[in-house]
């Protein structure tokens, strides 16, 4: 399978403007002053240019702030350092603190309005992706698929919709799924550190999630905004219909982004559909209208909906028949369904090739050959592409445990075989 020599990012959507005044953060004056304060309050005193870091709004605009705030006795300027003021909160601007505190402890990075976001955001629609042929060999090129099945992957790529891996376990899906995200990752598009709705914070940007470029802000650029490569969310048995709604801290009392939000302009991967906590058929109800519409509706505490993006590439991964999980309508919204049965002679001695290669051990194409044999014929089970690891992890399981070199033979091989599949059979009954 052939792998592009060089890969390069994608072009970007061109990065977001450092605002020059408060009324061009978007932002209302009172949020920006509330979240300035809080700061100072936590923080203690700091010099302006540390307060325009942590807020990361420029100097001039965190200047401006702070105008308003000392004309209200909330702060006050206990010196100069280098020709920087020095700022510390006063007693009255602490007891407002606590009281904003109180309300909710956000203080991070100044939000940005909802409208910029959802602008934004359908800039970098995945949808705009451009993937080909070399950009899926690359991502796939660890795994053995047939060259149809690349293409109906790379197909649906390039629709930025969704798209339904289905087949027994242990064929692969979760792994295709996992490479086609790193596809999308070529791209790299902006992710706003949080975004501010009616006085509500909502912090969206999570470094576990949205892996960072580096060295990626220019002195024009608004640094309320983080580059990223395209983000990849991947859930399995642990989704709830919860974890698809903004999350209110209890204690901290501002929100964090749902599974969605988080991996929009990415990927959101469903893996084990069907097993979740969350049934088939709530899921079903939940997202219809995003799957169909590309918007999605989050609930703030007060009852107000929030309209925001849908913009992402979803994999459902199942092995469980879709038919039996979801109704048409629902697989109708699901424009490519890919199965993912079992693997080949050939294809199961490419993939135990692989296996064995930075293992440095031996392979023995006669071995894998009986192996093929007592899987099908002895145990009447498919071979599957997660089969060989799992082998050679018992063959160098044993290994370790016995203080033997580990080396691919007809002993270790069946012996494997009994601690994989659970036989209580003896190896010599395997022979022809």
């Amino acid at each position: 399978m052939s792998q592009a020599s060089t890969v390069t990012p994608k072009p970007l959507v061109g990065a977001p403007e450092a605002p020059e005044t408060v009324e061009e953060t978007g932002v209302r004056h009172a949020t920006l002053e509330d979240l300035a304060l809080k700061i100072l309050c936590v923080a203690g005193p700091l010099s302006l240019r540390e307060l325009a870091n942590q807020i990361r709004l420029r100097f001039a605009v965190v200047n401006e702030l702070l105008r308003r705030l000392r004309a209200e006795q909330l702060c006050e300027v206990t010196g100069m350092h280098a020709s920087i003021p020095q700022i510390a909160i006063t007693s009255a601007g602490r007891s407002r603190a606590l009281e904003l505190l109180s309300l909710n402890h956000y203080t991070g990075a100044a939000p940005i309005s909802l409208e910029s976001y959802v602008r934004r955001v359908q800039q970098q629609s995945v949808r705009h992706a451009e993937i080909h042929p070399p950009d899926v060999q690359r991502a796939l090129a660890h795994l053995v698929i047939d060259e149809k099945t690349q293409r109906k992957l790379g197909a649906a790529l390039n629709s930025g919709t969704s798209i339904f891996l289905h087949g027994p376990s242990g064929t692969g899906k979760t792994s295709i799924a996992t490479a086609l995200s790193s596809v999308m990752a070529l791209d790299q598009v902006w992710i706003p550190h949080a975004i501010e709705v009616d006085g509500q914070m909502i912090a969206v940007y999570d470094p576990n999630v949205h892996p960072k470029v580096s060295e990626a802000e220019t002195p024009n650029t608004d640094p309320r905004w983080v580059l990223c490569h395209r983000p990849a969310v991947l859930v399995g048995g642990e989704l709830t219909i919860e974890m698809l709604e903004l999350q209110l801290n209890p204690v901290a009392k501002y929100y964090t982004a749902p599974v969605q939000m988080k991996a929009s302009n990415g990927v959101l991967i469903i893996d084990d559909f069907g097993r979740q906590r969350i049934r088939p058929e709530e899921l079903l109800n939940r997202w219809v209208v995003p799957l169909d519409r590309r918007i999605d509706f989050l609930t703030l505490a007060g009852g107000r909906k929030v309209e925001i993006p849908f913009e992402m590439f979803v994999v459902f991964a199942t092995n469980l028949d879709p038919a039996t999980l979801v109704d048409a309508a629902f697989l109708r919204r699901i424009q490519t369904k890919v199965h993912v049965g079992a693997v080949t002679d050939q294809e199961f001695h490419e993939i135990f090739r692989g296996v064995c290669k930075p293992l440095d051990l031996q392979f023995e194409p006669a071995v894998v050959d009986e192996l093929i044999n007592v899987i099908r014929n002895k145990l009447h089970e498919p071979l599957r592409a997660c089969h060989p690891r799992d082998i050679v992890n018992q063959i160098r399981w044993a290994a370790r445990y016995e203080q033997k070199e580990v080396k691919l033979d007809r002993e270790a091989v069946l012996s494997a075989v009994e601690a994989y599949f659970g036989t209580a059979t003896e190896g010599a009954a395997y022979q022809q």
